[in-house]
């Protein structure tokens, strides 16, 4: 559940999370924030307790007035080269919009995008970490 806000870019590898993998996005990441008009780069602490958290009631980038708190990825189907992401986006710890994004891995593409630049963002770097994942399983 990332901030919607939030726009990961790489794997954060100086913060301490407790367990990493754990995370919403898979993994620890940095990155900025979109909340403003112009793109802000977070501390660590604001990484660590809100970015890559969501629900981030305290910081002082989140707009009064937004369409969610978070966002929330899950593998929905893998199918051979296909994998259809789903993501919620929560408000209050309640659903308010919902989808389903679409990726080939034969052309490594996106069959099906968002408009919101923050959460394809968010549906890359989850993706990235779930197909790291599937690798190390097989290679096993």
């Amino acid at each position: 559940m990332a901030c919607p806000y939030f726009f990961p870019t790489e794997k954060s590898w100086t913060i301490a999370w407790p367990f990493p993998r754990r995370l919403p996005l898979g993994a620890g990441f940095c990155g900025t924030c979109r909340a403003g008009v112009e793109p802000q780069t977070p501390s660590e602490d604001e990484l660590k307790d809100f970015c890559n958290l969501g629900y981030a009631g305290k910081c002082s980038r989140l707009p009064p007035e937004r369409r969610a708190d978070c966002v929330r990825f899950a593998v929905a189907r893998h199918q051979d080269d296909r994998i259809t992401l789903s993501y919620v986006y929560e408000r209050e710890h309640a659903p308010v919009d919902h989808g389903q994004l679409e990726y080939d891995g034969a052309t490594q593409r996106w069959l099906t995008c968002l408009e919101d630049e923050c959460v394809q963002q968010q549906a890359e770097c989850y993706l990235g970490i779930y197909l790291e994942k599937k690798q190390l399983a097989i290679s096993k």
